[in-house]
């Protein structure tokens, strides 16, 4: 039987903030981590309390639910290591569930390379880096797994922030959505404190108020349910400021640019599943 309830194979930036959401939740000592490069496994479980071993086998011999943090181009050779391990724990009737944040690989490409009799359930996920602390959104394709699992993932990383079900349809423009957006978001408040500071206000001081004013207007959008361009345009008084940076950003073509990102990454997403 598992030992723990979760269990992480990659400990990079993303694993890294689900291990840590996930040890908020349930407690580290439900969570044990492993990573190609110990010592960064070792770090991260000294910081959070939870349990470390030296190989992937392990991680899938002790835990239930196993979350495969590698990138596209590496996990297939993960399933076909852990393959014979997954096979000898379901024959002794163990259960096991395989969980992949890989961007573009699909829940097909996932079996295939596991190459075992029958279908363990598994997961496809595209979470994002903000879940480290707790205000993550990720997005779950649950079509090869039983609600109730599905359920228990979610209860198990709730800590992490929002979740949504969706077709895998979906996945490549939805993950682009939600997994590259922060660092989009990134960029963009990097130009704002930038002009802020040029405007004359000291660069701690302009970082953190573009960063609160950005968390103020994300979270107005998603508790008043208002369109953004309605939000916007009621910040906007005729003749005022804003409507003249607002002017500004359409002159250098922002939302165009914020189009193109997006699409381009839900383009990349395709290419990394092939």
């Amino acid at each position: 039987m598992f030992q723990y309830t979760i269990g992480f194979i990659g400990t990079g930036n993303m694993g890294a903030a689900l291990v840590r959401a996930a040890c908020k939740g349930i407690g580290p000592q439900q969570v044990v981590v492993t990573n190609h490069t110990p010592a960064k496994a070792q770090a991260l479980a000294k910081e959070m309390g939870c349990q470390v071993v030296l190989t992937n086998e392990e991680v899938v011999r002790q835990s239930k639910f196993i979350m495969l943090g590698v990138k596209p181009h590496i996990l297939p050779e993960v399933l076909r290591q852990i393959a014979p391990v997954v096979k000898e724990c379901t024959d002794q009737g163990e259960e096991k569930i395989l969980v992949s944040m890989a961007a573009g690989v699909t829940m097909e490409s996932i079996y295939q390379h596991l190459n075992l009799p029958d279908r363990v359930p598994a997961l496809r996920i595209m979470p994002n880096t903000p879940a480290a602390i707790g205000k993550g959104m990720t997005l779950i394709h649950p079509e090869c797994c039983k609600p109730e699992l599905v359920d228990e993932f979610e209860t198990i990383m709730a800590q992490s922030g929002r979740f949504d079900r969706i077709g895998e349809n979906l996945a490549d423009a939805a993950g682009a959505a939600s997994g590259c957006v922060p660092a989009f978001a990134y960029l963009f408040m990097e130009g704002l404190a930038d002009g802020a500071v040029m405007a004359g206000v000291p660069r701690q001081k302009a970082m953190t108020y573009v960063a609160q004013a950005v968390l103020g207007a994300a979270s107005l959008v998603l508790e008043s349910g208002q369109h953004p361009g309605a939000l916007k345009d009621a910040v906007c008084s005729p003749g005022g400021s804003t409507i003249v940076g607002v002017s500004k950003l359409e002159e250098g073509g922002l939302r165009s640019a914020c189009i193109q990102a997006v699409a381009g990454s839900a383009e990349k997403n395709k290419q990394l599943g092939k």
